[in-house]
């Protein structure tokens, strides 16, 4: 019982804090009237539960936060030079991306990462098999959907390493060791 309570309170508080940021401003009111429309909310449609790791590692958080503005900036910069440059030819693709989390936090803060950075969003997930599909933009060729993969992966590496469970810190363990398995072998 209480472990439900627990889990359904990250939603809830989610809600209080977007209707805080609506307002722009912390006050008794808006925080007030944030609560009864998170009860509001809650009552009326079913938000699933979330299910928490129990563990943040700060130091990979920190790093998390700082590569994902360092991406933010240099995304910014590449698209406002395809907005100005000379010659540009559209040139888009849409990516599945399989994830190696089963967590629906990680996936969702993965998508939300991913979506940030100018030149691509997340356009479904399906949480079935852990999969983000996503639209990238100045996208030349087939070759360039590895390394736009491998980007989205390293994104959600930084995120299970920051506040992933102990399953997903596994996966990840178990990836690096069949890549280079598979490295070794060719």
């Amino acid at each position: 019982m209480i472990a439900r309570i627990v889990s359904g309170l990250v939603p809830f508080l989610g809600l209080v804090l977007i209707w805080v940021l609506i307002w722009g401003q912390v006050t008794w009111l808006a925080l007030v009237t944030g609560v009864a429309l998170a009860l509001l909310v809650s009552a009326t449609f079913y938000l699933p539960a979330v299910r928490l790791s129990g563990r943040i590692n700060l130091w990979f958080g920190l790093l998390f936060v700082l590569r994902l503005l360092g991406d933010i900036v240099l995304a910014s910069l590449q698209i406002a030079w395809i907005a100005i440059g000379p010659g540009y030819k559209p040139s888009n693709a849409v990516i599945a991306v399989p994830l190696r989390t089963r967590s629906d936090l990680i996936m969702t803060f993965t998508a939300e990462a991913v979506s940030l950075v100018p030149g691509s969003i997340v356009l479904d997930i399906d949480r079935e098999a852990s999969t983000l599909y996503l639209h990238a933009l100045n996208v030349k060729s087939v070759e360039e959907i590895p390394a736009l993969k491998q980007k989205v992966l390293d994104t959600e590496r930084r995120l299970i390493r920051a506040a992933g469970s102990a399953d997903d810190l596994a996966r990840l363990s178990e990836g690096r060791v069949a890549a280079a398995e598979e490295e070794g072998a060719s």
